[in-house]
């Protein structure tokens, strides 16, 4: 009312200067608060008043507040009861649901927005009795070391890289019994390179786990981890879709790492120079520092179960269980081709089909098995010393 009074007295000519005059003026509250309006606002208050009296100031709620008008929580429990068994994964969300009813014409998004869908889901509890039951997670501990590894990435600061500022990608690998880092490296970029890199480094330092527990990132799901994991003997086991909790141990490491590590004042002129500190933290700080969850550093963890870790010897054929491979068919002069390169087989393998181990980086080595059978490193073919060879035979 005192702002409705200023608008009897404000100038102006018209009542619309009037208004407009009035909400260049700032009021006082009640409570002491400094309070402005919009010219709108006071224009719509000011027409309400002169309508109906000042009982029609007071914005009124809506009759059907809280109400449904489209549709009701019983129509959408039958849309969702319709769509359920259509789902052959145990693992779906509650977005998963609303997708489907709109792809199979059940529901429209003009008839039920994914918003009001999801306010109807939260105050009638439509889908607790499935979806609470799929994410049922339970905290849980392996009782030895190895027995079980996690893995995920995470971003990290930027660094100069080739003249560039580069966010780097950080891969790293936790054994879930003593909390260990088994090795972490950050990287220019996420590819399948970068994660081969750092399994396989974290299985030359601590040994081959009997299980891997990764999310479905591309590279997690790629053919190069699965062909290592399972020529080590490892299980690969992916977490549910957009589930990122399920690795509690991995995800509290990124955070205690951002909070201890990447908050310092880092040098960060190259990829080099940042992982040679995070080395150094990981092994002096976080491997040998006490763990609250373990009442004991990660190390000695980790060294506790020493005799049950399977180590693998660096020697050329182990590094060969991290080579990438490819299949091909041995030509009737005992040769094939590679990277536009013809190679001789080792061994007598005409017309037959092998594959070949390679590693991606570096195309100096090309391993040939036949039948999961090593035979043996081919070599390029050397048509002049073949020549020789022959005449040398007459």
């Amino acid at each position: 009312m005192r702002i409705l009074g200023a608008v009897e007295n404000a100038r102006g000519k018209t009542i619309r200067d009037r208004i407009k005059n009035t909400a260049k003026l700032s009021f006082t509250d009640e409570d002491g608060n400094q309070r402005s309006f919009t010219w709108r606002t006071i224009s719509t208050w000011y027409y309400r008043y002169k309508k109906d009296g000042i009982t029609a100031v007071t914005k009124k709620d809506r009759a059907d507040k809280g109400k449904t008008r489209k549709i009701t929580p019983e129509e959408l429990m039958e849309a969702i009861n319709q769509v359920l068994p259509l789902f052959r994964e145990k693992h779906y969300t509650k977005r998963d649901v609303y997708r489907m009813c709109i792809q199979k014409g059940i529901l429209s998004p003009t008839q039920l927005a994914q918003t009001t869908y999801y306010r109807f889901i939260r105050d009638y509890d439509l889908l607790s009795d499935h979806i609470e039951e799929n994410r049922k997670r339970l905290a849980f501990a392996m009782e030895h070391a190895n027995d079980l590894w996690q893995a995920d990435t995470m971003f990290g600061p930027y660094v100069n890289e080739n003249g560039k500022k580069v966010q780097t990608k950080l891969i790293a690998f936790l054994d879930d019994a003593s909390r260990l880092i088994c090795h972490a490296h950050f990287y220019a970029s996420e590819n399948v390179d970068a994660l081969v890199n750092t399994i396989r480094t974290a299985f030359y330092k601590r040994g081959v786990p009997r299980q891997l527990y990764v999310d479905n990132g591309s590279i997690y799901c790629s053919q190069e981890i699965t062909l290592i994991c399972a020529r080590v003997g490892t299980i690969l086991r992916h977490t549910p879709v957009r589930d990122g909790a399920s690795k509690g141990k991995i995800e509290r490491f990124f955070r205690g790492l951002r909070d201890r590590f990447l908050a310092r004042k880092l040098d960060l002129s190259s990829l080099r120079v940042l992982n040679k500190q995070l080395t150094h933290w990981i092994e002096e700080e976080y491997n040998a520092g006490k763990h609250s969850a373990i009442g004991m550093t990660p190390l000695e963890r980790f060294s506790m179960d020493m005799k049950q870790v399977q180590f693998l010897p660096p020697n050329q054929v182990n590094d060969e269980l991290f080579y990438a491979e490819e299949t091909r068919k041995v030509k009737k002069d005992n040769t094939f081709s590679f990277k536009n390169i013809r190679y001789e087989a080792p061994a007598d393998l005409r017309n037959k089909s092998i594959t070949i181990r390679f590693d991606r980086s570096r195309l100096n080595r090309v391993i040939v098995y036949y039948k999961n059978h090593r035979i043996g490193q081919a070599a390029e073919l050397d048509l002049i010393a073949n020549g020789q060879l022959r005449r040398g035979g007459k």
